[in-house]
């Protein structure tokens, strides 16, 4: 999957004139690359839309209109697209009540480690976690981690052919298995592989 560049984005004019009708159908791309885990995690699998997205996002918000300013965000943000033999993706820990999350984020540590996908009868394959830095204390861990699933081409190409996609966590404070991914965010999933 490419990078983004500069010639992929809008001016910060444009980009007020498109934003909403852009927002919605990327809210409405984005439906298709959550995949929770549970009832309180889930990975948000990102590509080239979900980061030009957010880096529009960025752009707006700080007013950033200086090429090397834009370099800057598009350097930050490109790390996350897949490159054709990965998925990537960002995994949040969701409770709406802020102590029940501060007790789970407690519990929790290491949990980034734990998460796992399968492809057909593959192995099972754990994230690279946290590349940019480290996200969690000896206290408590993040409730967002940025991962990446490095797949073999037996994967990719298993998952090309059909086979069906599994998730889980194994860590001692939560443990979940989704036997079988949604066929939607499988079909989107599958788009991202060479």
């Amino acid at each position: 999957m490419p990078k983004l560049s500069r010639k992929d984005l809008d001016s910060l004019e444009k980009y007020a004139e498109t934003r909403q009708e852009f927002r919605q159908k990327v809210m409405e791309h984005k439906k298709h690359r959550r995949l929770p885990i549970g009832d309180h995690t889930a990975l948000y699998f990102e590509d080239e839309l979900t980061m030009r997205y957010q880096v529009q996002e960025m752009l707006r918000i700080e007013k950033i209109f200086e090429a090397d300013g834009i370099q800057e965000e598009l350097d930050v943000y490109n790390p996350l697209i897949p490159d054709g033999n990965n998925w990537k993706a960002t995994f949040m820990v969701e409770y709406d009540n802020p102590e029940e999350r501060k007790q789970a984020l407690a519990r929790m540590i290491g949990i980034e480690k734990k998460i796992w996908i399968k492809v057909g009868d593959c192995d099972p394959v754990n994230p690279i976690s946290n590349e940019d830095l480290d996200r969690e204390t000896e206290d408590k861990t993040s409730s967002v981690h940025f991962m990446r699933f490095e797949l073999t081409p037996e994967m990719v190409e298993k998952a090309k052919a059909g086979s069906k996609i599994s998730a889980g966590i194994d860590h001692p404070a939560y443990q979940h298995t989704v036997e079988q991914i949604a066929e939607n965010v499988r079909a989107s999933l599958v788009e991202d592989l060479d």
